[in-house]
């Protein structure tokens, strides 16, 4: 089989893990970079099977073109909550939807979305690739102070303010510091908001190391389609607070109203407990590209 993938994501190359599990399971596997600003390109030269687009928006109107173009079928990633799309993007999502060969989603919540837009195409549910293994091997280590992490993109939906807000409630009551895993727009915001807080920025990182000294993970996502964060603090026995969003509830997180939240982790924080991955993740790396392969049929 020969794949063509639109992507807004610039690290899905060789040697990202995605990139090179979805290669190994097919004869070619070719990228286009469609992002913010791009215009529409020259197609690759040469004959493709299946044209996959990595959401159902502009990069998926694009698809459905390229897909004409090479006479391939057309498969549609969906990867975002849609409840919260309206405007231009609610249309879109709609035409490209529909005009969809295939579509694979990474959750049964999204599955129910894309099936009230009214497509006729197969839905596979697929979540993120995760090898939850590699989580499960972490050790807890000593460490002097309680510790909060949180984990994401500094964006608007993951909505990183409010675990500055959280985090100065736990403050009243438990001695403890707040660890920000991550990047994004946000960033001068937020080092404003907590410049005079124990709060460390940290970047991106592998989470493991962070895990090890973690009592808690704390999620603030306005919304989720999936959760890969949550999926790997569970398997890594770090407790989850989060809101009931995405896999948080099914996957074992403590899922409250965002004003519980605060209380949840004093709760957590005084009487430490192991977090707890709910048997929901049932992929090994051979059964995911298998099941991969056949999402684009």
């Amino acid at each position: 089989m020969k794949v063509l993938v639109i992507t807004g994501d610039k690290n899905f190359k060789p040697g990202n893990e995605r990139y090179d599990l979805q290669k190994s399971a097919v004869d070619k596997l070719e990228v286009m970079y469609w992002g913010r600003g791009s215009v529409w390109p020259a197609l690759p030269e040469g004959q493709f099977d299946v044209v996959t687009a990595q959401d159902p928006f502009w990069r998926g109107l694009f698809g459905i073109r390229a897909a004409w173009r090479k006479n391939a079928k057309f498969n549609v990633q969906v990867h975002t909550d849609l409840l919260v799309y309206g405007g231009i993007k609610l249309v879109l999502m709609q035409i490209v939807l529909r005009h969809a060969d295939s579509i694979r989603v990474v959750s049964e919540k999204i599955k129910l979305q894309v099936e009230k837009v009214g497509v006729k195409a197969k839905i596979s549910v697929l979540p993120i690739y995760i090898d939850i293994q590699r989580f499960r091997v972490v050790t807890p280590q000593d460490h002097e102070k309680k510790t909060i992490l949180w984990i994401g993109r500094f964006e608007d939906e993951k909505d990183p303010l409010l675990a500055i807000e959280i985090f100065r409630q736990v403050l009243k009551t438990v001695e403890s510091k707040l660890i920000f895993l991550g990047k994004g727009s946000l960033e001068n915001s937020l080092r404003i908001a907590a410049k005079d807080l124990p709060v460390e920025f940290a970047g991106w990182q592998d989470p493991i190391k962070f895990f090890s000294r973690a009592d808690v993970v704390l999620s603030t996502s306005k919304h989720e389609s999936f959760g890969a964060s949550i999926i790997e603090s569970l398997a890594a026995g770090v407790p989850v607070v989060a809101p009931d969003v995405g896999i948080a509830k099914d996957a074992g997180a403590t899922a409250v109203k965002k004003e519980e939240m605060a209380q949840t982790i004093v709760e957590i924080l005084n009487n430490p407990r192991n977090g707890r991955l709910l048997p929901i993740y049932k992929y090994s790396k051979e059964e995911w590209v298998r099941a991969w392969v056949l999402t684009l049929e």
